[in-house]
């Protein structure tokens, strides 16, 4: 679900003379293409910082999660060109569908494209938590299966099962519908009599629901089992590290995900178990839907912020505030991140060895740097 799609929703359909209507709507337009342009731009750059990581751990067990992660903001990126793009042409066609949609195939496909790019970055956060909960508790068979083929048939199962979901109302003869707010398209939320209105509603909800909940198992499996490890022993750091960064991007997805879509969620599960009054119901769907549609706009940030770097700087920066001199960085260098970018690129490196048959002095830079790593 996109946020440029939904923000013109702050200003509820009246009856204003010409003039105020035409200054509602330009605001409204205007609005639509800066958040928009917004979240194209951070996709954009969370795109280029991901796949930039991709191809740097490529054969480690982190590229399974990365590839997942761009999977995530590749698909946000989409919903924001394709659902602002409508978005847009409805509000320069004065929210008219009689005119330029009176067949409902714009309908269909908007409505199409909110089920498809609200559901797939649950699933695929849920989906994240899975990979990275079995890369912890069972590194030799995440090792052993989780390849990078298997990882992008994962992704592809995902986007197509969502694709399923958001076709399901046009394969059985029940078409999107256009909302209270004339706007966007939706499932049927009104005056809903048939039973295949209400599993659909059902249907997207429970998924939601269920995708958010398996990310909370899954990442406080993970939590525990990194605490676990961390009081028991004191080595493999680096491999530590790289599992703490992701966990803390997981978490932040999570609550992110949790903060903006359980409202629209358990919203859409009670218009399809019970009926409300229709003004409560445009009302609660107003509020909930403001929510969901920023979790495409955060989504981004996440990676864009809780970075190795970005960690590295926060934690220098929190030191000095506390009034502590860095004389030296030798703790965090080997137990966090530091330790995981030497790790990264001298492991790679084919002049790193374990000989002990020379001295310290006849060894290149990089053998010292190895030993040492090893050593700690």
């Amino acid at each position: 679900m996109n946020n440029s799609s939904v923000l013109a929703l702050y200003v509820e359909p009246t009856t204003p003379s010409n003039t105020t209507h035409r200054i509602e709507q330009k605001i409204s337009v205007f609005f639509s293409i800066v958040f928009m342009t917004v979240g194209i731009t951070s996709n954009s750059l969370a795109i280029a910082i991901l796949l930039k990581a991709y191809q740097r751990f490529r054969k480690k067990s982190k590229a399974s999660f990365l590839l997942f992660a761009s999977g995530l903001v590749i698909t946000d990126l989409f919903g924001h060109l394709i659902n602002g793009a409508i978005a847009v042409y409805v509000y320069a066609s004065d929210r008219n569908w009689s005119k330029f949609d009176n067949a409902n195939v714009l309908c269909n496909i908007f409505g199409m494209c909110m089920v498809f790019f609200g559901l797939c970055p649950l699933l695929l956060g849920s989906v994240m938590a899975v990979e990275r909960c079995i890369g912890v508790t069972e590194p030799i068979f995440h090792s052993t299966t989780m390849t990078s083929r298997h990882s992008k048939i994962i992704l592809t199962f995902v986007w197509l099962f969502a694709i399923l979901v958001a076709l399901l109302p046009i394969l059985t003869l029940r078409s999107y519908h256009i909302q209270a707010t004339k706007t966007w398209c939706f499932l049927k939320t009104e005056q809903i009599e048939d039973w295949m209105d209400q599993f659909n509603l059902l249907l997207f909800s429970s998924l939601g629901l269920l995708s958010l909940a398996i990310s909370f198992l899954c990442n406080a499996m993970t939590g525990i089992t990194l605490l676990r490890s961390r009081m028991k022993s004191q080595q493999h750091r680096q491999g530590r590290s790289h599992h703490i960064e992701m966990i803390i991007q997981l978490l932040a997805i999570m609550c992110v995900s949790c903060i903006c879509w359980t409202p629209f969620l358990f919203t859409m599960a009670n218009i399809g178990l019970k009926t409300f009054d229709s003004q409560e119901v445009n009302q609660t769907i107003l509020f909930a839907l403001r929510m969901a549609t920023w979790n495409q706009i955060l989504d981004p940030w996440v990676y864009i912020l809780l970075r190795r770097t970005v960690l590295r700087k926060l934690y220098r920066i929190a030191r000095r505030c506390c009034g502590v001199e860095i004389i030296s960085l030798h703790a965090w260098e080997f137990s966090s991140i530091k330790n995981s970018l030497k790790v990264a690129t001298i492991s790679d490196s084919p002049s790193c060895t374990r000989t002990n048959t020379f001295s310290i002095s006849q060894k290149s830079d990089t053998e010292q740097k190895c030993e040492l790593i090893e050593t700690k």
